[in-house]
């Protein structure tokens, strides 16, 4: 079998692969590379995406970076042919296209055009619908956005089995950054408290328990993860409100902000990106789930279900009521209520005296 795909697929393959979304979604695809790249030892891709996510891929060596100014030169229809004709210089044999939308369909699609095989993802709308409906809701999980991911590849033969995880190793954090943190020794929890949208989010009042729980032991260093100007002064008045805590937001580059994470014990994390970037260092990510759920196929990579805090669905049975948390039904507003702040704590300690992974 094997020896028959090699005779299909040319000597030097080399692969596009579109993913031009939000960070989480460009994060899950690492663990994906890093399979391919275990597997297909020759195999070279450029993953296409925004310009500040090129640090996720500094440390695949099959892997380049190409950046799409979407917002830029490579707007519309007429910029992305523009992007095409940069792109077709390199000569991809094939186009994983792992975001399936119309900016994404336009560009492989003149690359199909031109004979270069093209596989787009499917992202399973009929069972996500299923799963979120508030009648007849068949409540049960649905694939893994990495395993989606993973299909695309085989499509274009490349079979890949994810049940063997693969990390990203930790990144050195520069005496700077150390001097800045005042990290001397200390476990270093990770926590980000917000996400895109309100379902999604824990209460202030509620993060402020956790983090006052947390910040009680002299070896725990609280980091804080956010980003915009309104989250930076709420993050701002809780780092100055716990001893332990320091807000991160606005004071790193996104690259240095990797460097941290990967050296976190534990990061605490919405249904969102940060929770995302963790898991492909092999962080321990408690993650807090409002009004999704991880049955729809976004839980950070290779995390137990232990560290999913979810809830109570008896109380609120609608949960999943959305893909991304952006619907909240009448009496769904209170749903992260539900989840115990202590909860949350004691699987922090828990993770904690276990160490990583």
């Amino acid at each position: 079998m094997g020896k028959k795909e090699n005779k299909k697929r040319p000597v030097n393959s080399s692969v596009l692969v579109i993913r031009l979304s939000a960070m989480g979604d460009v994060a899950m695809t690492v663990p994906v590379l890093l399979t391919l790249q275990k597997k297909y030892p020759k195999l070279r891709f450029t993953v296409l995406s925004k310009p500040f996510l090129a640090p996720l891929f500094e440390q695949l060596p099959q892997v380049d970076f190409y950046a799409a100014e979407v917002k830029g030169k490579h707007n519309g229809v007429g910029g992305l042919y523009k992007l095409f004709l940069e792109l077709k210089k390199r000569n991809f044999t094939a186009v994983a296209d792992l975001h399936g939308v119309i900016r994404s369909h336009v560009l492989s699609g003149f690359f199909r055009a031109m004979g270069t095989k093209v596989a787009k993802i499917n992202k399973g709308r009929s069972e996500k619908k299923a799963l979120t409906r508030a009648k007849n809701k068949v409540f049960q999980p649905i694939k893994s956005t990495h395993q989606r991911y993973a299909e695309v590849f085989e499509k274009l033969g490349f079979p890949i089995a994810m049940g063997q995880p693969y990390f990203l190793e930790k990144r050195p954090i520069t005496t700077q950054i150390r001097q800045k943190l005042t990290i001397s020794g200390q476990k270093l929890i990770g926590f980000a408290p917000f996400a895109a949208h309100e379902g999604k989010k824990y209460p202030l009042h509620l993060v402020e328990q956790v983090i006052s729980a947390l910040a009680e032991k002299k070896d725990h260093k609280i980091l804080l993860f956010g980003g915009g100007n309104e989250e930076t002064k709420q993050l701002n008045t809780l780092a100055d409100k716990f001893n332990n805590t320091i807000n991160l937001s606005g004071q790193f580059s996104f690259a240095e902000e990797l460097d941290i994470i990967s050296n976190l014990n534990v990061m605490i994390s919405m249904d969102s990106g940060n929770g995302h970037l963790a898991a492909i260092f092999g962080v321990p990510v408690i993650t807090i789930w409002g009004v999704t759920h991880p049955y729809l196929g976004f839980a950070p990579y290779n995390q137990p279900e232990e560290n999913q805090m979810l809830v109570d669905r008896k109380q609120f049975p609608l949960i999943p009521t959305s893909v991304y948390g952006n619907k909240i039904p009448e009496g769904y507003d209170k749903t992260m209520e539900s989840i115990l702040p202590q909860k949350i704590v004691d699987q922090a300690h828990k993770v904690l005296n276990l160490g990583f992974f």
